[in-house]
């Protein structure tokens, strides 16, 4: 009676672990938002580490814009800070961010001025 009382505790165990390895990955903050992410126009963001970003937006393996990016929960703070400067998007850009699931990325604006930024970041984004 004991060991099977045993097994089934340990099974039990096993079926929740495996489940919480199925479901987790990081809905907010830093680790959710790192990585490198593509859009339907083949837009490449790469986000690295705590702060830094660079975009490929034209495919040459070049970076064409960069800059840094901080993330408070489920918001983000984007700063360039070189690269190509369309008119009004010297400013910074404010967006809340979601992770449907472990592949995908959408955001909603909270503000912006760039009318360019706007367009591309508003497209959902997928892990390339």
């Amino acid at each position: 009676m004991k060991a099977e009382t045993s097994v089934r505790i340990i099974l039990a165990g096993v079926v929740v672990a495996l489940l919480g390895a199925c479901a987790t990955f990081p809905k907010s903050g830093q680790a959710a938002f790192v990585g490198t992410w593509t859009n339907s126009p083949g837009t490449v963001w790469k986000k690295k580490g705590q702060r830094n970003f660079h975009v490929h937006l034209d495919k040459d393996g070049k970076r064409d814009a960069w800059g840094t990016c901080t993330v408070s929960g489920d918001t983000v703070t984007i700063m360039r800070t070189g690269g190509v400067n369309p008119k009004g998007c010297d400013g910074k850009a404010v967006y809340r961010f979601t992770r449907p699931d472990k592949d995908s990325l959408h955001f909603t604006l909270v503000s912006d001025a760039c009318k360019l930024r706007k367009k591309n970041v508003l497209l959902d984004w997928h892990r390339k």
